[in-house]
């Protein structure tokens, strides 16, 4: 493998800006490595043609930079639209969609000097944190092929583990940018709801629970990124304005406190052997300064599960109801869309009310932690990477699942109430599977849970254990 790959997107820029290597090498590189290990990974789905995406290289060589993407490939994940690219959203129904326009982070990614090479895979719309489609099929974990890589953004942090890219975009509801990064050892950020704005569809104001974020194989680069997609669009309400957090990011993070909230006082179930990597992490971060306390939940788990299976069924009902509503389209949603649309459009406005005021009694009782912890901490994920032919898993530590992603209920306090989170890689299982921990802090500290990763970083750089089977 080229030695250029191994670099971070920002070390790839500096070499860039200073000459040392080409924006035509840079490109040839990675489409060689795609060439190599996309086929059995099914990560980068609607690869341009080589020799267009050569041309675009060389020309960005004679050109002058834009910003500190310039050159630098990056492959779009397929819920977003770049224009000219195919955005299939991993549905049938779309299959034959070509993007007329960039999203609002896209754009700004393009701006800054990105060459799009193609698209990302992805879940059907999203909806599970196991990356299979009807269009492109499945995509498999680099560490463990026969087994899945999560969701949503699957496809994305396949191709930062296997070094097809060097940073990526994603999207998170529950879970999609921290489940994928922590099954891949990379790093994943949900930032604050509102710091990167989708597109301004539809109802803007009731239905926040979703955002776009960026994952990296290191804090620094997810700062770049996020300093890159976000800023409020103003036809959109409650957008953020963040401080630039690249700048500030190597800080003394000494004397910082973090609440362990552990398995939720046995509420999530656990998969054997999670619970200790993770205790073996937090002792790691005592042994860099931070402050670790155990911490008894702060509500009681069905406490917020409520208020996010409803919500939830409310916003894919709106945003999916159309293609529900068409005799032609229905049939081709899976299952689990039809589901959350029917139990979503069961909702009353009443039902709605109650739900939202559940969400705002854990907001406060956050907000009130915050006072005391700079970061509350989690598992990013309930069990390990499970086989890639399983839809998703239907029990854990012998406990059945009553939903599709109930497995996944340890993400949803901080999706809930839009708080930003950094999913941090760990380390592996006795088997090799990878694990992260979930960095939860308070609306808008999102700079200070940056920091608080790339000191995790600078001490155990987890991400460099690049995939056993791909170290060619």
């Amino acid at each position: 493998m080229s030695d250029l790959l191994e670099h971070s997107g920002l070390e790839l820029s500096a070499l860039i800006a200073g000459k040392d290597v080409s924006c035509a090498e840079v490109m040839d590189a990675t489409l060689t490595r795609i060439e190599a290990v996309n086929g059995p990974l099914n990560a980068i789905t609607s690869l341009r043609d080589r020799d267009a995406l050569m041309d675009e290289a060389r020309q960005a060589d004679k050109a002058e930079p834009q910003g500190w993407l310039h050159g630098i490939p990056m492959a779009i994940k397929d819920l977003a639209a770049a224009k000219g690219l195919p955005n299939t959203m991993g549905s049938p129904v779309f299959a034959d969609q070509i993007a007329g326009a960039d999203d609002i982070h896209v754009a700004r990614l393009r701006a800054a000097g990105a060459i799009f090479i193609g698209k990302t895979n992805v879940p059907e719309f999203g909806l599970g944190s196991h990356t299979f489609n009807p269009v492109f099929g499945a995509t498999a974990n680099p560490y463990a092929p026969g087994r899945t890589c999560g969701g949503s953004s699957g496809g994305a942090a396949v191709a930062l583990a296997a070094r097809m890219v060097s940073v990526a975009d994603g999207s998170d509801m529950m879970g999609s940018l921290r489940n994928p990064a922590a099954w891949n050892n990379v790093y994943g950020m949900r930032p604050t709801e509102g710091v990167i704005p989708s597109e301004p569809r539809g109802d803007t104001y009731l239905q926040r629970l979703s955002t776009n974020g960026p994952m990296a194989r290191s804090p620094r680069d997810l700062a770049a990124l996020l300093d890159t997609m976000g800023g409020p669009d103003p036809r959109q309400p409650f957008g953020i304005s963040l401080p630039l957090t690249l700048p500030e990011i190597s800080a003394q993070v000494t004397g910082r406190w973090i609440g362990w909230l552990g398995d939720w006082g046995g509420a999530y179930p656990m998969d054997a052997g999670i619970l200790a990597l993770c205790e073996t992490a937090l002792r790691q971060m005592e042994e860099i300064g931070l402050s670790v306390e155990n911490l008894a939940p702060p509500c009681a788990a069905e406490e917020i599960w409520e208020p996010w299976k409803g919500l939830r069924h409310f916003a894919v009902a709106s945003s999916l109801g159309p293609l529900f509503d068409n005799p032609e389209t229905r049939g081709k949603l899976k299952q689990t869309a039809q589901w959350e649309i029917e139990n979503g459009r069961a909702l009353s406005a009443q039902d709605i009310s109650r739900l939202s005021a559940m969400r705002s009694l854990w907001f406060q009782r956050a907000a009130k932690l915050a006072e005391t912890y700079d970061a509350l901490v989690l598992p990013s994920a309930q069990v390990w990477p499970f086989d890639v032919d399983t839809e998703y898993p239907q029990q854990i530590a012998g406990q059945g699942m009553d939903t599709y992603h109930r497995w996944m209920e340890v993400v949803i306090p901080a999706s809930l109430i839009g708080l930003p989170v950094v999913n941090v890689p760990i380390g592996f299982s006795d088997d090799g599977l990878p694990m992260g921990l979930q960095l939860i802090g308070p609306r808008g500290g999102d700079g200070r849970l940056l920091q608080l990763a790339e000191s995790w970083h600078a001490a155990t750089d987890w991400p460099g254990r690049c995939p056993p089977t791909l170290a060619t």
